[in-house]
């Protein structure tokens, strides 16, 4: 159940309106009849990074006098939205399967993924969101299931942020030496647990604020952004955990602005925006500073390497063989340890 208070309730309505918005951070007081609107449509946990890449692209001579209209919502929905015929010129979502649909719909070229970052403009782990002070004591995956730990986290069925949650704990059990047996009987406990499952990694964040849960699984700039706009929360990197790649790619109809934005976020000075919002830089970029991140568990020294951090093609097989062996509607793993729980 999400608790709001009628404080709580307008932080969220005014972060997470995500309805077509006209955003100025492109233009400002340069916009002009020389830029262009772009319809942007994603997943809503990059929201403030892009907004703070706009910002910074309307700077630049390429930018100038560019506004966008933005939808954000679960990644899977969005994607399914696209296809179904809702106007994009640049799309951001959680999970590379996300853009192969629209490739496979016509959508996007097929080589939008050829690049040095492979598709990928935004990187983060997942980690542990809790309480202030950790009243729980949670320190790693195991803890989570344990009994008397609610946990929160969101639905795979629609949310990208859910499988890159539920696939590091899957990975935390192999990883470790036990069998999928073992695996699929740490889901079934993990999954007994859970008090929640909104429909998006942004719906999951917010149904925590509001008091659902011991514990959040979500993406680590989440939780950095979280403290940056005041939220007294508490986040743990576990030692082992998955990296998380988001992808992004511009549409065969596009506008050339929207190629002009998808450049510029993969330079130094794009990267280091979304860098400022809790995301760690792409490894294919060069030079990104880092610096000072506030929110971070140490603000200087913002994203530690963790002991042993999976990634979907390294550990997992790539997101083909992952979605259907985990994902299939019918005959998935996390698909049925869902449905057996009674909380899919």
């Amino acid at each position: 159940m999400k608790i709001f208070t009628p404080k709580r309730l307008a932080t969220s309505v005014a972060l997470l309106t995500s309805a077509a918005l006209l955003a100025a951070c492109g233009g400002g007081a340069d916009a002009g009849s020389d830029g262009a609107t772009l319809s942007l449509v994603g997943f809503a946990v990059p929201k403030a990074g892009n907004n703070a890449a706009q910002q910074a692209f309307a700077k630049t001579d390429e930018g100038k006098g560019t506004t966008w209209k933005e939808s954000y919502g679960a990644s899977g929905d969005q994607s399914r939205a696209v296809a179904g015929g809702l106007k994009a010129d640049y799309v951001h979502f959680s999970l590379t399967p996300d853009v192969t649909r629209l490739v496979d719909a016509g959508l996007v070229d097929k080589d939008w993924n050829t690049g040095p970052n492979k598709g990928i403009v935004t990187d983060s782990v997942v980690v542990l969101v809790v309480r202030k002070g950790n009243p729980k004591n949670i320190q790693g995956w195991d803890d989570l299931v344990k009994p008397g730990v609610g946990i929160v986290t969101p639905n795979p069925g629609s949310s990208g942020a859910a499988r890159w949650n539920i696939l590091a704990a899957w990975q935390h059990v192999i990883a470790g030496g036990g069998d999928e047996k073992a695996a699929s009987d740490f889901l079934a406990k993990l999954f007994g647990n859970v008090k929640a499952l909104p429909g998006s990694g942004r719906d999951a964040t917010t149904a925590f604020q509001g008091g659902t849960g011991d514990v959040l699984i979500s993406y680590e700039n989440e939780a950095i952004l979280a403290r940056q706009n005041g939220e007294e929360i508490d986040y743990i990197v576990p030692d082992d955990t998955l990296k998380i790649e988001n992808p992004a790619a511009v549409t065969t109809k596009a506008d050339p602005k929207a190629k002009a934005f998808l450049d510029f976020v993969l330079t130094k000075e794009g990267q280091e925006q979304y860098v400022s919002k809790g995301f760690r830089p792409l490894d294919s970029v060069e030079g990104v500073t880092v610096g000072s991140v506030k929110g971070a568990n140490d603000e200087d020294d913002p994203f530690p390497t963790p002991s042993k951090l999976f990634t979907i093609d390294g550990d997992l097989g790539g997101w083909e063989a992952v979605n259907k062996k985990f994902f299939d509607e019918n005959n998935g793993i996390i698909t049925k340890l869902l449905a057996d729980s009674g909380k899919s």
